[in-house]
């Protein structure tokens, strides 16, 4: 199948859970009141991204329960194509609960056995990853099971066999293994990666070392192109041997940086889709970054097209 007749941009797939978060200042321990909402990395980014007006499809597993419905339902309501989704009559989705507590965050989570740590390979359609220009991965996936691990290796393999671009954002969670079962499955998904996303804490821990030349002259022997988020107030690009580095969009104040990685892969994901440079997709990158941090949610303040060119023009608002 050639670029132009692939009929999406990207496919994700991963764990969307519902998040619930109490509705006033108290912590878990001492609410009665809850909101429900959802989050999940690779769903967060298919947000993203069908909000910057890119055909997005998300074939994650749901519990065919209410929160997996909802899940569903809402993913649809924001454009994103979820006719490959997964109900399982077996397992239920995953729960997260969330705090703000003397300003530090804190999320729960209630996941094993979940609907999404029981896929397998058998859960993808070949088809419908073929049909997109990017498959966009992350590490939570590999760290959920032993199927899961196999099953982004298959989605992988068919991803190439079709000539489809793999963007793999390792999002290390210790809270789902530690660091030494982790190293050799997120080291090999990076050697896989036609881009890859990891962050500069997640990159010593990987490497097992601080040293930044070492960590750079790592990067430069992987095969694809490297981006590392959270440098000294810049996002770093390895491409063709030259590292570049990209300033961040200062947010004028910061509110929850939940999701801003999230944000970031969106908004690189969306430059490339474009046609745009790598430097330039790192920058849309930032930019999103920068507006997903200005809001409290995983995803609610992801923005639109417009409303991130007119940050990046600095266009000013109007109130009518």
């Amino acid at each position: 199948m050639e670029r132009n007749e692939r009929s999406l941009d990207v496919v994700t797939f991963g764990e969307s859970m519902a998040l619930f978060m109490p509705t006033g200042t108290k912590g878990i321990a001492y609410s009665n009141q809850f909101e429900r909402l959802f989050g999940g990395a690779e769903s967060n980014v298919a947000i993203g991204l069908a909000r910057l007006g890119h055909k997005v499809g998300w074939c994650g597993s749901l519990g065919a329960d209410p929160f997996g419905k909802i899940i569903a339902k809402m993913l649809r309501s924001e454009g994103i194509d979820v006719s490959r989704v997964h109900f399982s009559d077996l397992a239920a989705t995953g729960l997260m609960f969330r705090e703000v507590v003397a300003g530090k965050s804190s999320v729960y989570y209630y996941r094993r056995d979940s609907a999404a740590s029981r896929m397998t390979p058998a859960n993808l359609d070949p088809a419908y990853v073929g049909q997109a220009r990017i498959l966009h991965i992350t590490g939570i996936t590999a760290a959920l099971s032993e199927s899961c691990r196999d099953t982004l290796r298959e989605a992988i393999r068919i991803a190439k066999a079709q000539g489809v671009k793999i963007c793999f954002d390792p999002n290390l969670r210790l809270k789902l293994w530690s660091i030494d079962e982790a190293r050799p499955v997120l080291l090999e998904l990076a050697e896989q990666a036609d881009y890859f996303l990891p962050g500069l804490d997640e990159l010593k821990l990987l490497y097992q070392t601080e040293d930044f030349d070492t960590i750079i002259t790592r990067l430069k022997a992987l095969p694809g192109v490297a981006v590392v988020k959270g440098g000294d107030d810049c996002t770093y690009l390895l491409e063709a041997g030259e590292v570049h580095s990209i300033p961040y969009f200062r947010a004028p104040h910061i509110v929850d940086t939940v999701g801003a990685g999230d944000g970031f892969c969106a908004g690189f994901i969306a430059g490339i889709v474009r046609g745009e440079s790598l430097l330039e997709a790192v920058r849309l990158g930032n930019l999103i970054g920068s507006m997903v941090i200005q809001m409290e949610g995983d995803w609610e303040a992801l923005p639109t097209a417009e409303e991130a060119n007119a940050v990046l023009h600095n266009i000013q608002h109007i109130e009518r």
